[in-house]
């Protein structure tokens, strides 16, 4: 059995700007995120901005996403650093609190080779003793897995699944067969880079990785489910109700886009932190726009 699948649901980490984070805000959107049963959840990851947090809040942040998930929902953590020493402590401290899952970037200041993030992965799963989730980002890292590297990588003990960028929809069936290839058939493959995903759950992947998700679960568990069931045409239309807010993410960024729903929807007032600075007035109208047509759209569809 592999060990992600479904939809795996990221939340942004609401903080004050002293880095913070706020308690009952971020119980909000968990307790959605529980309520709509998502398969698992992704804390702190790029959405929940987990390189902007001390060790302190990261372990604070965790355990509150813990309580409130109640056991009954595996929480993905980031567990990434620019230090190897780093990482592996931010490892532990989530094993120690009940992760299911640590999520490592190659995060780094200096370019890293592949050998260097071979060792860098291989020692903090083994010094933690905690599952590990390849995280390949390069849109923030600078730094792309290259399949020999994936390869050597799901061989190593603790290392269990990848959560891999999209680009363009119509390769996604031919990079997962070859990524099925090259690692055992319990290493869970999924994708991130939500405008995609929904071909990437179609050409049989194990889990989308989800910005949308962690604020709007339901359309996106349905989209998940469809796909899964083999409805092909179901997943696609629901995909298709959603190009609005793919829009808006391609414009200013999933990351900004999502504390302005996040604030339009009621859950909570939150700004990214700074230097990130939140949506300017204008763009927060479209958002809001979208989410008025996303809506009547979705109660057409059913």
């Amino acid at each position: 059995m592999r060990f992600l699948s479904g939809l795996s649901a990221f939340p942004i980490t609401p903080m004050d700007r002293d880095g913070k984070v706020d308690s009952e805000a971020l119980r909000k959107l968990v307790a959605r995120l529980r309520i709509a049963q998502v398969d698992s959840i992704g804390l702190l990851g790029s959405t929940g901005t987990y390189m902007y947090l001390s060790r302190e809040e990261r372990r604070r942040a965790l355990a509150l996403a813990l309580e409130e998930a109640g056991g009954h929902i595996p929480v993905v953590v980031g567990v990434g650093a620019l230090r190897t020493d780093e990482a592996i402590g931010r490892a532990q401290d989530a094993k120690a609190l009940g992760a299911a899952a640590g999520l490592l970037a190659a995060v780094s200041y200096t370019p890293l080779t592949e050998d260097e993030v071979f060792e860098h992965f291989t020692t903090v799963a083994r010094e933690s003793r905690l599952p590990i989730v390849i995280y390949d980002n390069p849109g923030t890292t600078h730094f792309r897995f290259t399949p020999a590297l994936v390869e050597r990588l799901a061989k190593v003990s603790g290392i269990v699944a990848i959560k891999n960028p999209t680009d363009k929809s119509d390769e996604i069936g031919r990079h997962l067969a070859d990524q099925r290839g090259i690692t055992s058939d319990d290493f869970s493959i999924g994708y991130s880079g939500d405008w995609n995903a929904t071909e990437a759950m179609i050409s049989g992947a194990d889990t989308w990785c989800s910005v949308l998700a962690g604020i709007m679960p339901d359309v996106c568990l349905r989209i998940v489910r469809a796909a899964q069931a083999g409805d092909v045409a179901e997943a696609r239309r629901l995909d298709a109700t959603l190009s609005p807010i793919w829009d808006i993410f391609k414009q200013f960024s999933s990351l900004r886009s999502v504390y302005a729903l996040a604030d339009l929807l009621g859950v909570c007032q939150a700004e990214p932190p700074r230097p990130i600075l939140p949506l300017p007035e204008p763009a927060r109208r479209k958002v809001a726009d979208c989410l008025a047509l996303l809506r009547r759209d979705l109660a057409e569809v059913g």
